[in-house]
């Protein structure tokens, strides 16, 4: 990619291009508070239970699966634009429909319903993903790339940290939840008619021209090659506990106490800061100690700001220590995802990066979905600080992890040591989703007493 100057960045930004992937930024982070945090908020103010607050995440399972169906939308379109835009404007249609119709919901009478559309939600917006993702790689020149990415993620924190996100909940305060949904469903529907404006890209990338070249290529190739399991095994692990502890962040903070508008306006607007900064500094870490130096450091301090939660729930209680708190926690946040993004980048073969990329995006968000799901009842066992001490200490195995993924493991207890972290992950996720799917059929098949 040619460098550019700092003058010639910044016309770069006058190219209406940059203003749709901004826009496509933002449809891309507004869905996801919504099954998130947001919903978790609704949820907690309506009366439900940790538990079945925490079985919501395991809807998010779509974002994790993404790639099992991405070469369906590279390879068909529908009869109108072109094939990324028309998928664009498709998914984010059945989003705004699927956001209003959450709208006439309520989570306690209709939980059943509310379960249907908060899975079609997350299926539609990672589906959005997918195709966004080859539309900014194929709309944008080389000498764009870098600005245009960073144009799309500044609009996806805006939206979920701020209009899904802050805006959602301070507003549920003056209208009913029920609105809050429509609204959000409103914008949704408005960004689909920009999609439907977005330029074309010069460059049109030829479909895929059967299932081998859009999949099995790809994936053998990367299992091919020597510890390509063990990095795996890291990338599902590394972000364990960060993963674990902000399932439950939204309940807890709002049951120690503190309000819709004091957690608005420290998490979603001094958070965000702390995100960003942490992201620069996770970068310049990266480059000046190295990529696995920089692992190890930002896992123990995501650790370490996972335990701080903790405080909380002690005599430090009070608005200078939830700042502090969330400060840390999303600024080591910001850091350990930079480091992990760059770590992530930096294995793919250029052949297929979009195919690998996205199957190792879609990994990272397992630890969400399968022991996210456990979360609230985790917490209601083990009280909140048996939760999040045992969320920091969920981050050890990916951190010793680390040591194994610059070269293949050679001493027969290394391997040894790899294979029985992979296994008992493998038993705990097995055993988490079996829960999860009992304690769902439970909820909504059962009949209650009375």
């Amino acid at each position: 990619m040619a460098k550019i100057g700092f003058l010639q960045s910044l016309k770069i930004l006058k190219n209406k291009r940059m203003l749709f992937i901004f826009l496509m930024g933002i449809s891309s982070g507004l869905p996801f508070a919504l099954t998130l945090g947001t919903m978790q908020a609704w949820m907690t103010e309506s009366g439900v239970n940790l538990k079945t607050i925490g079985l919501f995440a395991f809807l998010r399972i779509p974002y994790s699966l993404k790639f099992l169906w991405s070469p369906l939308m590279d390879r068909f379109s529908f009869p109108f634009l072109d094939r990324r835009r028309s998928w664009i404007v498709v998914t984010q249609i059945l989003l705004a429909i699927s956001l209003v119709l959450m709208g006439f919901l309520n989570p306690i009478s209709n939980q059943g319903l509310v379960v249907i559309l908060a899975f079609l939600i997350n299926f539609f917006s990672a589906s959005q993903d997918i195709v966004q993702d080859a539309y900014r790689r194929e709309v944008l020149k080389d000498e764009e790339l870098g600005t245009g990415s960073g144009l799309f993620v500044n609009g996806y924190l805006i939206a979920f940290r701020w209009i899904s996100g802050a805006f959602a909940i301070l507003i549920s305060g003056y209208v009913t939840w029920g609105f809050v949904y429509q609204i959000m469903g409103a914008i949704m529907a408005l960004l689909a008619l920009c999609a439907f404006r977005a330029p074309k890209a010069d460059m049109q990338v030829e479909p895929p021209k059967s299932i081998r070249d859009a999949i099995v290529q790809p994936l053998s190739e990367y299992f091919s090659r020597p510890g390509a399991v063990t990095i795996l095994a890291f990338i599902v692990l590394y972000k364990l506990g960060d993963n674990l502890a902000s399932t439950m962040s939204i309940p807890y903070i709002l049951k120690m106490g503190f309000s819709k508008e004091e957690y608005v306006a420290i998490a979603k607007v001094w958070g965000l800061i702390a995100t960003m900064l942490g992201g620069l500094l996770g970068g310049y870490f990266v480059m000046a100690i190295g990529m696995t130096r920089s692992l190890f450091l930002m896992g123990v301090l995501q650790a370490l700001s996972t335990a701080a939660f903790m405080i909380l729930n002690t005599t430090l209680k009070g608005i200078p220590a939830l700042i502090g708190v969330i400060g840390f926690e999303n600024l080591t946040a910001g850091m350990g995802t930079s480091a992990y993004a760059a770590y992530m980048a930096s294995i793919t073969n250029r052949k297929f990066t979009a195919t690998q990329y996205a199957l190792l995006s879609s990994l990272m968000a397992i630890p969400g979905v399968i022991f996210g799901s456990r979360a609230g009842d985790w917490a209601e066992t083990f009280g909140w600080n048996g939760f999040f001490l045992g969320s920091a200490l969920a981050a050890i195995p990916g951190m010793l992890l680390i040591f194994y993924i610059s070269e293949v493991p050679k001493k027969f207890i290394e391997r040894i040591f790899v294979k029985l972290v992979v296994t008992l992950t493998v038993i705990a996720g097995v055993y988490a989703i079996y829960q999860s799917t009992i304690d769902l059929f439970v909820l909504f098949f059962v009949p209650k007493p009375g």
